[in-house]
């Protein structure tokens, strides 16, 4: 169907995790997400109340990162990450799953950690970020299915600081293996307009991203030149991002 920059803004999570990042630079990034009326702006812990009071009012969720980046908490302290996180105005979670234990085999293990941040957070979006780069394709399948169970409202494929990112390979597995219920997030490396249009047609439709302005400029441009208000493609928006959550 067709789409507008509107549409495809709201698809991106933008990225301020980077570990030099200063207030500043996060009061300016969020300033950046609002411009574009972006999902969310996805912010380090220590980050979460400014970025809820900077984002007050502009329809731009805050997000932020829950056992980042190794995944290797246990359930307690990222039940409580998510408890702190959401009293400082967070509204979306990415929890990255204990993947040790995911690859030993231990599937209570896992459910127990995503359902203690899930029961931590009632009513928040919680993602669960698996690091790909070191999973095998069994692993990940095993991964989407723990994390439906558990009741996670996204699947990720990377935190962005792993060996690898993102893959088409990989959003076409992930969508198969969770149900319509459950959305797919791409990141680590989602860098230009034609990787998003292509990983979303594939099944994803979020993208954690540094490049937001380049992307969507990119796309007005393009719009511009063929003097349309749309592009064509699949983009599965997920409509509960947005002023009301």
């Amino acid at each position: 169907m067709a789409s507008t920059v509107a549409d495809v803004a709201k698809m991106i999570d933008h990225s301020l995790l980077r570990p030099e990042l200063t207030s500043e630079d996060v009061r300016a990034g969020c300033d950046l997400a609002a411009r574009y009326a972006v999902a969310s702006v996805c912010v380090k812990p220590c980050d979460v109340a400014l970025a809820a009071t900077r984002l007050e009012g502009t329809g731009v969720s805050t997000g932020t990162v829950i056992g980042f980046p190794h995944g290797s908490s246990s359930p307690g302290i990222k039940a409580a990450e998510a408890r702190t996180a959401v009293s400082k105005g967070a509204r979306e979670l990415d929890m990255v799953l204990n993947i040790g234990r995911l690859r030993g085999g231990d599937d209570e293990a896992v459910i127990a950690d995503i359902r203690a941040v899930v029961e931590a957070a009632p009513g928040t979006v919680v993602k669960v970020i698996f690091e790909n780069a070191y999973l095998s394709d069994a692993e990940k399948i095993r991964a989407c299915r723990l994390s439906e169970q558990a009741g996670a409202a996204y699947v990720k494929t990377s935190t962005g600081f792993a060996p690898g990112g993102a893959t088409l390979a990989d959003i076409r597995l992930m969508r198969a293996n969770v149900s319509e219920r459950v959305k797919v997030k791409a990141a680590g490396g989602v860098r230009t307009l034609d990787v998003l249009l292509e990983m979303n047609a594939a099944g994803a439709a979020r993208f954690g991203a540094t490049a937001t302005a380049a992307m969507l400029d990119d796309l007005s441009g393009r719009l511009a030149r063929t003097g349309v208000a749309t592009v064509r493609g699949d983009f599965s928006t997920d409509r509960r991002t947005g002023p009301d959550r």
